[in-house]
């Protein structure tokens, strides 16, 4: 179906279609399309999952059709580089046109909160700012070839656990500055064709039905004009959620709520102009993006090479004291199975089938050639965390019979997943012990940790090199033989803190919650906690080094000083000199110090960024402009951005804690310091994260957590599991659930009580186990209803929720 006139095709497609049509163009057909409308000739549209690679669905539990796998998202945002996302969303994009996909479900623009969320690496950072600008280079790529892009999960998501119920309770400034501000960057800087609502309520109300998220805000506020998808399974009550914005549900529930939306036309409840709206946003959607173009398979060997380059631009050197890059002579003995047995992506929807697996061993050995000998240990299991000292001997051995080594230590894929959060900040006891066994046997040790969000790292200024490789993609182990070899100089920087331990963090005791997650922090998230309150770091935001040396001074401030006058802006100029001996590559980071005089205020906040690559001793003039929004604050009391009257400080650096130039200006505005809110003067550190704070900041009490009875639609199945019905429900649910995904059970099984192993014991080698196993047990009873495509009614529910809470709770074993 070719669409000349948009416009006039929607509005004479939406004139002929009766209204079971409209409610049903307002849901999937299936899992993984829109419905087709044959009698008009207009197609389904087809989605697959992302972001960091299509999967295309092959109704084999969680694999898809084969594609090039990127790095994910915390790895790609380590590169600082939106030309680089870019790219990267470009190719996605030509490979899901190839297998015939019109909207690709990515990027996820979701704040890392906590390290431990377990989806962590499929986002891109703590701060807003670098989340946001990638996520829209992302979406730019998508969508220049033709593909839709679905920017997630909005809003407020960031645990795993729970996700289907637990209610954030976030506070306006929080909200505003911190985990909207991502999305808002996204939305304004790529305009994605559709955003995912995350499943859990914000403040009280499940993001589905969000008016004020979904309509007020993303709409009225930022001009967006896309549909509105629903994360799978994730909506609450689907006339309140069409009538909030809530354009398209998927999957297919059967017809069941196609049903419901006519029924609510048919009385007034819903009001057809509603249903309307929705309808032309959602063919809009299929006429600008259905369908797909054959041929792009000759494309693989090019994106498997753009993979490479993205691995090596994601790889962070944290130190190194000279022994990096590699002289390739000698032996070097590469030690951890992850050299042989890559941990290249994480589980759950995102994972990739990849059209090739590069591995570290065979890399560098290629790229050595007969100069060097290459030598190898496993010193672990690559699938699990289980003890094995032997293994840890044996690389000890090889390590001490070599002139280098090369440790690969971090998460096994069944420590991080969609669907569950991980226990702790720790690497597996057995990738530590290696660490400490290596560094025993030969001084000359370099390590290398891949995961997706950040560790504790107990032995970090031991070795004589520590390398981030994140999680590179099925090009990883080239694209780091690349960066410790030389081949590529290292210009990663991080994109979170990297925390001395887990306890420090201003979230940690409130993460993960169940049924409510207070945000209590606030506006402190990553290093704007750490470097506010003033705690010590392993590796502050920002940080990365590389073969060479940079020097950044001579800044310059220019602009208008009134902060009012339209166009205000600030031109950040400074000089940035390569002076080392090799050509390479700096982040410049602007990072902005506001008054605190009316609001408590981050130390400083992260404003503008830029990449400069430099040949030695060559110099250049980099310019960073900072609009009126890099020093204003979001005011409870106005509900809009102002700024502050008084002494700016521009710190321009290398990190947020490596600040080489710095230079000040005073703003005026007519911002009064009268209209400030409670809470305003509140100042952030461990003991001021109370409860009476956080409800000042909240304007309202604290609301009690909801009882476990009566069930009811948002019950979960290991909730009602307290009945004897419910047990045998959630049995039943779980060994059907297990079967479909081909995944084996976890130890306890459905009847296991404490939510099973959180994936930390490498119970499952994939994660994929745990992430079923932790899905079944959170799922909601209206999870039922929403994919069981039919076979599950509401009427069925209601009889169901009428015997669970009419039998008694089990009785507990003496």
């Amino acid at each position: 179906m070719e669409v000349d006139d948009v416009e006039g095709w929607v509005e004479a497609t939406l004139g002929a279609l009766t209204l079971d049509e409209k409610a049903g163009m307002c849901s999937g057909a299936d899992f993984w399309t829109t419905k087709a409308v044959a009698r008009m000739g207009m197609p389904a549209l087809a989605v697959a999952d992302g972001p960091h690679g299509l999967r295309k669905s092959t109704g084999d539990g969680l694999r898809g059709s084969a594609a090039t796998c990127f790095p994910t998202a915390s790895g790609l945002a380590c590169s600082w580089d939106p030309e680089l996302a870019e790219e990267v969303g470009a190719a996605i994009a030509r490979e899901a046109r190839a297998h015939g996909v019109g909207v690709v479900l990515g990027p996820g623009a979701n704040i890392k909160r906590h390290p431990l969320c377990g989806r962590n690496f499929e986002y891109f950072s703590e701060d807003p700012l670098l989340s946001g600008q990638l996520a829209a280079a992302l979406i730019n790529g998508l969508q220049r070839e033709g593909v839709g892009a679905s920017l997630k999960h909005y809003a407020a998501n960031n645990q795993e656990g729970w996700r289907n119920v637990a209610d954030s309770l976030v506070d306006e400034r929080a909200l505003r500055e911190i985990y909207l501000a991502s999305f808002e960057h996204a939305v304004r800087g790529g305009d994605p064709a559709t955003v995912m609502c995350s499943y859990n309520p914000l403040n009280g109300t499940y993001a589905s039905e969000h008016e004020w998220l979904l309509t007020t805000v993303l709409r009225d506020e930022w001009g967006w004009d896309g549909v509105v998808v629903s994360d799978w399974g994730a909506v609450n009550d689907r006339v309140a959620g069409m009538r909030a914005g809530l354009e398209l549900e998927m999957p297919a529930s059967g017809g069941l709520n196609d049903a419901r939306i006519v029924q609510a036309v048919r009385t007034g409840a819903l009001a057809t102009e509603l249903l309307d709206r929705g309808v032309r946003r959602v063919l809009r959607l299929v006429a600008r993006y259905h369908g797909g173009a054959a041929g792009a398979g000759g494309a693989v060997d090019a994106h498997h090479v753009l993979a490479r380059r993205a691995a090596a631009a994601s790889a962070v050197l944290l130190t190194n004291d000279g022994v990096l890059p590699l002289a390739p002579a000698g032996t070097i003995a590469v030690i951890g199975a992850f050299a042989t047995e890559p941990r290249y992506q994480g589980a759950g929807s995102s994972q990739v089938t990849p059209t090739r697996l590069d591995t570290l061993l065979d890399a560098l050995r290629a790229e050595v050639g007969g100069r060097a000998t290459v030598t190898h240990a496993a010193g672990y299991e690559a699938a699990n965390a289980r003890e094995r000292p032997d293994l840890v001997d044996e690389a000890a051995r090889v390590a001490a019979a070599a002139d280098v080594a090369v440790v690969l230590v971090g998460l096994p894929a069944s420590f991080e997943s969609e669907g569950f959060d991980r226990r702790h900040m720790r690497l597996p006891a057995q990738h530590d012990r290696l660490v400490e066994a290596v560094l025993a046997a030969n001084a000359n040790t370099v390590v290398v940790v891949v995961g997706g969000s950040a560790c504790e790292l107990p032995w970090a200024e031991r070795p004589r090199a520590l390398l981030l490789a994140n999680l590179g993609g099925q090009a990883g182990g080239s694209g780091l033989a690349d960066v410790l070899l030389g081949t590529v100089n290292p210009s990663g920087r991080l994109a979170e803190t990297y925390p001395l331990h887990q306890s420090d963090h201003g979230a940690d005791g409130w993460f993960p919650g169940r049924r409510q997650v207070q945000y209590r922090e606030s506006i402190y998230v990553g290093y704007r906690w750490f470097d506010t309150v003033g705690l010590d770091v392993r590796f502050p935001f920002g940080h990365g080094l590389g073969y060479t040396t940079f020097a950044i001074d001579d800044i310059t401030l220019t602009g208008g000083t009134d902060a009012d006058a339209p166009g205000f802006a600030q031109q950040v100029r400074v000089t940035v000199s390569n002076t080392g001996t090799v050509e390479g590559t700096e982040v410049v980071q602007v990072y902005v110090r506001g008054p605190r005089a009316v609001v408590h205020r981050p130390d400083r906040e992260l404003r503008g960024f830029a990449r400069v690559h430099l040949t030695p001793g060559e110099s250049r003039q980099v310019t960073i402009t900072l609009d009126r929004r890099a020093f204003a604050y979001w005011c409870v009391a106005t509900h809009a951005w102002e700024v502050e009257p008084g002494s700016y400080e521009v710190l321009v650096g290398a990190s947020s804690r490596d600040i080489r130039a710095r230079a000040s200006v005073t703003l005026t505005s007519a911002h009064v310091a009268a209209a400030v809110a409670p809470g305003a003067g509140w100042v952030p550190s461990p003991a001021a994260l109370t409860a009476e704070a956080f409800a000042a900041m909240l304007g309202r009490a604290i609301p009690a957590e909801r009882p476990a009875r009566p069930f009811d639609v948002n019950s979960t199945l290991s909730e009602v599991a307290a009945v004897w019905p419910g047990k045998k429900l959630l049995a039943t649910v779980y060994a059907q659930a297990m079967k479909q995904y081909g995944v084996a059970p976890e130890p306890g099984g459905a009847g296991a009580t404490s939510g099973g192993s959180s994936g930390s014991d490498g119970s499952d080698g994939s994660g994929g186990g745990s992430m079923v196993h932790h899905g079944v047990r959170e799922l909601p009873l209206r999870g039922l209803v929403l994919l069981g495509r039919g076979k599950f009614t509401w009427r069925s529910l209601d009889r169901l929720l009428w015997l669970l809470n009419k039998w008694p709770a089990r009785r507990s074993r003496a």
